[in-house]
């Protein structure tokens, strides 16, 4: 049973070899691309709900013992996550079948799509925090090439934003990792949670709170939160949507993964000061990153500040800290993957209805696609939180989480952020579907096949059917949450017991 935790890693890698293997056929090389996200997803279900049964699961690879050897980890957070990246590589995956040329898939974007989602799933799955370096640096490397690919002038640019910034995240993880490896003698995260725990020094937290800030700075660069955020909105409008999509999706994502995952498992002795740090990095996160929004003129610039301003929402719950609070940030964590990588989809179908992305230049859709206007809707809506799609409980339960701890300011500042992103989103609508098209002829000269449609049906009714059955959904996420805010059950798990 628990041999299926090598699963998510080994299917993307097989897939991706084997569309290297068959560079000369782009035909085969769909067929694999997007048999390659149904093997990924049949395997992370059966994963997933083999996680919810046993509620941690552990594999020791090679049967060295924790934390001697290479340990995989399930536990309900990150089967979550690889759920969600299975999910999302299904539906770029289809959607790539239309959307990708065949200059890209020649230079191997199915190979790169793969080993990416291999390094995503890596980083959900390590117990070990250098191996979780080691699948963030498969991760971008993959997505360093995918952002470059095609190698037009715009992608080149945001290309070596991208990699700049996220060559300085990966030194200062690194300078992190030799740090906590000097002070503690393991990199294994159950083996530091035990250690930790056991440290009762005032000076001993000290250099646990420093290196606190480290790691808070090196995933605060992945995870786009402020100030760290500008190379996110420089560089994810410039590769083609179906790239876009996954990036928006996931990559961000790991690093929030990582955030709450050190800091609900290995940085808990200065609780007042660490989650409180991260409480108003959050607050400003909102803030700066809807305020971007409202100010672009070009579709995917808006979305991309808001995958900004909505990592803030995650990162909430994790200042808040409590269980209430940690469920929430994993249920806005499900809202937001599958919303965001949705509005990216439809971002490029309305680029390709309207050849252009520049709002001002855009009009019209409503009238000549009103199905994918309503699709359009759906996870607007949900973004802004309205009722009773997913968006609206997530955000109903961090503020619920908020208020029961008094902290009323990060309250507040939630619930103008969802006003304004309820007003860029109207501003899409307008601009991109309702206002009469600047040229009429534009939008009809294409139709939409299945592959660009049908990925999107299937976010946008994930969307209405979380917000619908949010009973089940729910009862998961606060077992994740309770799961989170006990980390002896993480360490006990892994260890054996307490040693």
């Amino acid at each position: 049973m628990t041999n299926l935790l090598v699963a998510p890693i080994l299917i993307p890698f097989l897939f991706g070899v084997l569309c290297l293997l068959t560079y000369k056929s782009i035909r085969l090389q769909r067929i694999l691309g997007l048999l390659g996200t149904v093997f990924l997803f049949c395997a992370s279900l059966t994963l997933f709900l083999l996680t919810l049964k046993h509620d941690i699961l552990v594999i020791q690879i090679g049967s060295w013992p924790a934390p001697y050897g290479i340990t995989l980890v399930s536990d309900l957070f990150s089967a979550t996550m690889q759920l969600l990246t299975a999910i999302v590589g299904l539906a770029v995956g289809w959607y790539s079948l239309a959307m990708i040329g065949n200059s890209r898939i020649a230079f191997g974007y199915y190979a790169l799509f793969h080993f990416l989602l291999m390094g995503v799933n890596g980083a959900f799955l390590t117990a070990d925090i250098f191996n979780l370096y080691v699948w963030f640096e498969v991760m971008l490397i993959s997505s360093f090439v995918m952002m470059a690919l095609g190698g037009e002038r715009a992608q080149m640019a945001g290309a070596l934003k991208y990699v700049t910034i996220n060559l300085i995240s990966s030194a200062m993880f690194l300078a992190a990792l030799g740090i906590l490896y000097g002070t503690a003698g393991t990199l294994s995260m159950a083996d530091l949670a035990f250690k930790f725990s056991q440290i009762d020094t005032s000076s001993s937290r000290a250099l646990i709170s420093t290196m606190a800030v480290l790691f808070l700075a090196a995933f605060g660069i992945k995870a786009a939160i402020f100030p760290l955020f500008f190379w996110l909105p420089a560089s994810y409008h410039t590769p083609p949507a179906a790239i876009a999509a996954i990036f928006s999706g996931l990559l961000t994502k790991v690093g929030v993964y990582a955030l709450i995952r050190v800091f609900t498992l290995i940085f808990l002795q200065d609780i007042p000061f660490t989650h409180t740090l991260i409480l108003v990095l959050a607050g400003l996160t909102m803030i700066i990153g809807v305020l971007g929004a409202i100010v672009q003129n070009e579709f995917r610039r808006v979305l991309s500040f808001h995958i900004v301003s909505q990592i803030g929402y995650m990162i909430m719950g994790l200042g808040l800290y409590t269980p209430l609070a940690l469920a929430a940030s994993v249920f806005y964590i499900v809202h937001h993957i599958l919303v965001k990588t949705n509005l990216f989809l439809i971002s490029g179908i309305v680029e390709y209805l309207g050849k252009t992305a520049e709002l001002k230049k855009l009009g019209g859709l409503y009238r000549k696609q009103p199905a994918l206007a309503i699709l359009f809707l759906i996870p607007a809506m949900s973004l802004a939180g309205i009722p009773p799609l997913s968006g609206f409980f997530a955000k109903f339960n961090l503020i619920r989480a908020g208020l029961l701890e008094s902290q009323y300011w990060i309250v507040s500042i939630a619930l103008i952020v969802s006003l304004l992103t309820l007003f860029s989103m109207t501003k899409l609508w307008n601009e991109a579907f309702w206002k009469p098209s600047l040229n009429p002829a534009t939008s009809q000269e294409k139709t939409l096949c299945k592959p660009m449609i049908l990925p999107i049906v299937l976010l946008a009714s994930l969307t209405v059917l979380i917000g619908l059955g949010i009973g089940p959904v729910l009862d998961i996420a606060m077992r994740t949450g309770i799961q989170l805010s006990q980390p002896a059950l993480y360490f006990t798990a892994v260890l054996g017991g307490v040693r």
